[in-house]
C-alpha cells in the first residue's frame, strides 16, 4: 500500500511541476454559469424528466448484481464496507468534478481485468441513489464489451452504432434506473481506433448532451496499455479516474499510464482495486 501510495504522490507532483492543466481550455463540456442555471433549472427538469422517460426501461436481476460484484445496486446492502467505499468515492468525484465544472468523465486501467468494468457500475448505481442526479454511463471499450453480460440484459443496437451516426441514443438506451441510463456494446466494433478518433465523435456526444442534459457522462474507457484505443478518446473527456489491481498492476504500469493521461486531460485518481489487505492504519 504504501509503494502504491509513493507512486501516486510521485505522478501528482510531476503534474504539479509541469503546470497542470488550463481547466478553462481543456474543458470539452458546456458548463452553464450559476445565473444560467437558475433562470433554467425548472424547465430543465420538466423536460429531462419527460425525455428521459421515453428510453427502454430494464430491471438486472438482484442475483446477477450480486454474483457480478455490483454491491451498490441494491439498498439492503449499502452498510456494508464495499458499498460505503463507492459511497464516498461518488462523494469524491462529485466534488471534484462540480470544484472544476466538469462533466465528462472516463474511467480506464492500465491492463484488462483490473476491474475497471465493475468499478463503472458501482459508481453509476452509487450516483443513482441520489436522485437529482441524472448520469448516462456510455461504453467506450468496443474491443471487449462487458456492461451488457454483466448487467444481463440483450440488445441489437449498440453505442457504436450512435457514435458513427447510423442510430439515436433514444434508439438503444436503456435505464435501469430513472435517472441512470446506459449505452451498451453487444458485440465488438470493427476499426475502434479509428472510430475513436473519428470526427463524427463530437457531434454524437453533443447531441447525448443536449438532448438528455445529463449531470454527468461516465465513459468505461478501454485499458490504457493493451491499443491506442483510449488515448484517441481523451480529448473527449474533462477528467480521468485510472483503475489498478492490486498485486497485478505494477508500479511502472500505473506511472506509465498517469504520465500519459495527464498529458492529455485531467488525472483526477487512482483507484485501488482488488484489495484484500490493507494495512493496518489505512481505513
Amino acid at each position: 500500500m504504501d509503494k502504491i501510495q509513493a507512486a501516486i504522490a510521485k505522478a501528482r507532483a510531476n503534474r504539479d511541476a509541469s503546470g497542470g492543466h488550463d481547466k478553462a481550455r481543456r474543458s470539452v463540456s458546456r458548463v452553464l454559469d450559476k445565473s444560467e442555471q437558475a433562470r433554467n433549472s425548472e424547465l430543465v427538469t420538466v423536460d429531462r424528466e419527460t425525455i428521459w422517460k421515453s428510453l427502454r426501461t430494464c430491471e438486472p436481476a438482484p442475483r446477477q448484481m450480486a454474483r457480478q460484484r455490483v454491491v451498490t445496486f441494491g439498498s439492503q446492502n449499502q452498510a456494508n464496507p464495499e458499498a460505503i467505499a463507492f459511497g464516498m468515492l461518488r462523494t469524491k468525484v462529485l466534488h471534484q468534478m462540480r470544484l472544476n465544472g466538469w462533466r465528462r468523465l472516463g474511467i480506464t486501467s492500465p491492463n484488462a481485468s483490473c476491474g475497471k468494468s465493475t468499478v463503472v457500475l458501482n459508481l453509476a448505481f452509487a450516483l443513482a441513489r441520489q436522485p437529482e442526479l441524472h448520469t448516462i454511463v456510455a461504453e467506450i471499450d468496443m474491443r471487449r464489451p462487458s456492461l451488457a453480460k454483466t448487467l444481463g440484459v440483450h440488445g441489437e443496437t449498440s453505442f457504436s452504432d450512435v457514435m458513427t451516426g447510423k442510430a439515436e441514443f433514444g434508439d438503444m438506451g436503456i435505464c435501469p434506473r430513472p435517472n441512470l441510463a446506459f449505452g451498451l456494446n453487444y458485440t465488438r466494433a470493427e476499426n475502434p481506433a479509428e472510430l475513436l478518433q473519428s470526427a463524427a465523435i463530437v457531434p454524437a456526444l453533443t447531441q447525448i448532451e443536449d438532448r438528455y442534459t445529463p449531470d454527468l457522462m461516465i465513459y468505461d474507457l478501454p485499458p490504457m496499455l493493451d491499443s491506442d484505443d483510449a488515448m484517441g478518446f481523451l480529448d473527449q473527456v474533462d477528467c480521468v479516474l485510472l483503475v489498478a489491481a492490486a498485486g497485478q498492476t505494477s508500479l511502472r504500469e500505473i506511472d506509465v499510464c498517469e504520465q500519459d493521461l495527464s498529458a492529455q486531460t485531467n488525472v483526477l485518481g487512482v483507484v485501488l482495486n482488488k484489495c484484500r489487505y490493507m494495512d493496518d492504519d489505512v481505513n
